[in-house]
This record gives structure tokens, sequence and C-alpha cells, in this order.
């Protein structure tokens, strides 16, 4: 089943652009004006929308008041919202970003843009689900964990310890979302090298899986491991995460920088940090992280 995207913007010629722009990628798309119809539509079917595509500045309802709306819903928390504006000077981007919207396009854009985002704010879509499914089909045996230790290799192995760990979260699909991140961090980032510019390009190209794949085949990368130890103390999980690359500037990626809100890539230790865990910590080079999250305690 392709992609069901929401769009809204007050302006028709808007919506005429965003729709030709995205005409060939077989993506459902609803289009409306109102502000409080696309609310009404959420509302009744929050389950049938991927993304949201929309303008900040509309009357009625602002794009941002609207965000809140969507973000304070359970149901559609995980649901990424793309934020268009012409308002993108560093205050109004981080009050932006402060509210959820993760991923932000600057009015004008071009057509490759769009896409870049779409492409990404929908690739972090079909990992929540993929996590949230791998977390339903695991044994709730794993509150009992007390101490346990990973070696990680690949992807679908950093998936799937995240999602293992956080059945004993309090959010657990938030906190899956943000181990995922991390794991996903230490392969890519870590042991592989691919690095911000590069990962940009990459899914510009749609080539980030394969290029993942690739490097992981090298004489140089093989037996590369990501090394993960989780230990529960009192309410919380400590988890630790250690991979064999030689660290990188993570004091730049705590916090989304405006200048980086437009990227489709760059924002996953930021937002983790901001939403899954009670702490965060990057030691030495930045090639091991910390964190901590709350357990249930039924």
């Amino acid at each position: 089943m392709s992609a069901s995207l929401l769009v809204l913007d007050d302006e028709p010629l808007n919506l005429e652009i965003i729709g030709e722009y995205l005409s060939d990628t077989g993506y459902q798309l609803s289009f409306f004006e109102d502000p409080e119809l696309a609310w009404r539509a959420l509302d009744e079917r929050p389950y049938d929308f991927d993304v949201v595509v929309m303008d900040r500045m509309m009357p009625k309802l602002d794009g941002l008041s609207l965000l809140k709306r969507i973000k304070l819903d359970l149901r559609m928390r995980h649901l990424p919202v793309i934020m268009q504006t012409a308002a993108a000077n560093p205050e109004q981007v981080s009050e932006g970003l402060a509210a959820g919207a993760h991923y932000y396009l600057t009015k004008p854009f071009r057509s490759e843009a769009l896409l870049a985002i779409v492409r990404a704010a929908l690739h972090d879509r079909a990992r929540w689900a993929d996590v949230s499914q791998r977390m339903a089909n695991h044994s709730r045996a794993v509150q009992l964990l007390t101490q346990g230790r990973f070696v990680l290799t690949t992807l679908d192995e950093a998936e799937a310890v995240a999602g293992l760990l956080a059945l004993s979260a309090l959010d657990g699909e938030t906190v899956a979302m943000g181990l995922a991140e991390l794991l996903v961090n230490g392969i890519e980032h870590g042991n592989l090298g691919i690095d911000f510019k590069t990962k940009a390009r990459l899914k510009s190209e749609e080539r980030w899986l394969e290029e993942v794949m690739r490097r992981q085949q090298l004489p140089e990368n093989q037996g590369k491991q990501v090394i993960v130890v989780a230990e529960a103390s009192d309410s919380l999980m400590k988890v630790s995460i250690a991979d064999e690359g030689p660290g990188f500037a993570w004091q730049e990626y705590l916090t989304i920088s405006p200048d980086r809100a437009f990227a489709p890539n760059g924002r996953g230790i930021a937002v983790s940090r901001q939403m899954a865990f009670v702490d965060m910590q990057y030691l030495g080079s930045g090639n091991k992280v910390e964190v901590s999250f709350r357990q249930r305690t039924e």
C-alpha cells in the first residue's frame, strides 16, 4: 500500500504546487485549505495518514497550534509533521522544533527538497511501525531483566534489540525509537563511517541502505561490532552503547540547530534526548553513549 499524506495549506496555489511535485510518487494525497477540517480528518481517522505536510501561517488555527494539538494526542504522537514556512528565523524554527516539527521546509522550496524530507519522514514512520511490531511480538518477561549484554553488527539486529529493551519502559514506543536511533548510529556512523553530509546525499539518492550493506562487506569493516550493556536499577534502566569508530563531534547534535532543521537527517540524537530518555551522556570522543529511561513497575 502506498503512503498516505495529509497536505494542509490555506493557499490553493501552494497545494497545487505540492500536488505537482508529488504527482509521480504514487503517494495518496489528501488536500485541505481549512486547518479545522484537516484536524477533523485526523481526529476521525488518526491511523490513516503516514505524514502531515502543513503550512505554519494560517488563519483560524495556525500551524503551530495544530502541531501541538497533534502531538498531545496519543494516537498521533508519532505521526511525522513537516512544517512548510516562510518564517525561518532561528527563534521560529526552534519554537516549531520544540513543539514536535522535526521536519522543516522553507518556502519557496524545490521538488527535490520536498521529496527528500517526505522520504525521511516516511522512513522514520516505517521504523516506528517496525519497532512497535517487534515489541508486540516479544514476551513481557523482559521486565525481569536485571542485566544483559548484546553484540550487534546489522541494522536488523539494532531494531530487534531496541524493541526488546524498550518493552520494560513506561513509554515503550518512544524509548524503542530512541534506542534504535542510537544503535543504528553506532553501526552506520561509528563502524561504517557514513557522516552527516554523506548520509544526506545517500538519502536523497535513495541509496542509503545499499551503501550500508556495501560498506559492511568491506574487509576493514567486517567483524566490527556495537556492544550494548543494559542494567536495571530501581525504576530505571541504564543502557550503554559503544561502537568501534573514532567518535564524532557529538556536542553539535544534542539539539536540532535551525541551520540543520531543513536537512532530511541529523535530528535523531536530539529528538531521542528530548523525548525518549531521562538522561543521555556521550563519553570521550563520542563512540560511547549512556542513556537511562523509566521502567514500568507493575
